[in-house]
């Protein structure tokens, strides 16, 4: 299934896309997209008739397709030439850090810079969301306590992140720096998670380019060792680190501006679309 949510901040309704890729509604069905929910699939929504569900308006906003995030966890550094643009040692174990909730944003939200940033930056990734506790658990039975997948970008601010002092997390946690969506793509919809090609746009011209049969540490590997440090609960995201063109490794550097457009996808999990403006005041 791909599971959506959908409506104004702060009154998001649960969804489902159609076979013909159309939102409908699943409100008055299930409370919310949500950890809950996920850790009853597929039972929660066995039986139902998607076609049979109301239809969105298209006009209506595309949220977050997960609500009530308790955890938002990330690995860096996990493609070999990102690594390098970034001039820093390739990780011999997972590199990991926290971007906090408050950053989460729907797939299509504007993404507001801080008002003293100089160094916005976009980063497109695979995200893992998480259906079942994990604790301790094994490589080979990683993925089941994996829902489904998600598209992310991790919006990094590289003057926070690598010249203030002290760790990653405070360029990684600015307000609308977490876009991820537009759907939840439950593991049965993926013909092979270790090879989707990935791609991102800024004004149109395409920087980045990957596919995560190039991931350092692939996806079972990442969710087996985070869970060695710190149970996961259902909800929670990991998101797997993005492949090379991010900004800071250009030459020169190329940084968020008011009006960029970011336009990304993953195959198989939808696309967003950003668009840069500065935080009012």
């Amino acid at each position: 299934m791909k599971l959506l949510r959908y409506g104004d901040r702060g009154q998001e309704q649960p969804g489902v896309l159609d076979s013909a890729g159309q939102r409908r509604s699943l409100a008055g069905i299930v409370p919310d997209i949500d950890g809950a929910l996920l850790a009853r699939l597929p039972d929660a929504l066995s039986g139902i008739d998607v076609g049979a569900l109301p239809l969105v308006p298209e006009d209506v906003r595309s949220a977050e397709p997960v609500g009530k995030v308790g955890k938002f966890i990330c690995i860096g550094l996990n493609y070999i030439d990102h690594a390098n643009e970034a001039g820093m040692a390739v990780p011999t174990e997972p590199i990991i850090f926290m971007k906090a909730t408050s950053s989460i944003i729907g797939p299509d939200d504007d993404v507001l810079l801080p008002p003293t940033s100089l160094k916005s930056d976009w980063e497109v990734e695979l995200g893992v969301v998480i259906g079942r506790e994990a604790r301790y658990v094994t490589r080979e039975a990683a993925m089941e306590h994996v829902a489904g997948l998600v598209l992310v970008n991790d919006l990094s601010e590289r003057e926070y992140q690598l010249e203030r002092g002290g760790q990653w997390d405070k360029g990684k946690g600015c307000d609308t720096f977490g876009p991820f969506g537009p759907w939840l793509v439950t593991l049965d919809e993926v013909d092979d998670i270790n090879k989707l090609d990935l791609w991102l746009d800024l004004n149109g011209q395409r920087v980045q380019t990957g596919n995560t049969d190039k991931l350092i540490f692939d996806v079972a590997t990442v969710v087996s060792y985070v869970s060695q440090f710190m149970s996961l609960q259902p909800g929670d995201i990991i998101s797997t680190g993005t492949p090379p063109g991010v900004g800071m490794g250009m030459k020169p550097p190329l940084f968020l501006k008011e009006g960029d457009v970011m336009e990304l996808g993953i195959t198989g999990l939808g696309t967003q679309r950003q668009v840069v403006k500065r935080w009012p005041g």
